[in-house]
């Protein structure tokens, strides 16, 4: 796996496990599964910008986003 594939996937699975706990919690009930998924995910955040060259900046977010929509598409 790419850097630019983990960092789209971990943030992705980031954003939509925060969505999920912040049901969980309004509705009363246990985040088990969505503190694992967030877990997960911002482990592949931290692999992605642990081997991506120069580090993670700011602005490499969106173009992994388009370079991992682009390789999908293509």
């Amino acid at each position: 796996m790419t850097a630019d594939y983990l960092l789209v996937i971990g943030t992705i699975l980031t954003v939509l496990s925060g969505v999920s706990v912040l049901s969980a919690w309004i509705d009363g009930h246990s985040p088990r599964v969505a503190s694992i998924v967030a877990v997960i995910g911002l482990g592949m955040l931290l692999w992605g910008t642990t081997i991506t060259p120069g580090g993670l900046r700011w602005d490499r977010i969106p173009r992994a986003f388009v370079a991992v929509i682009g390789r999908m598409l293509n």
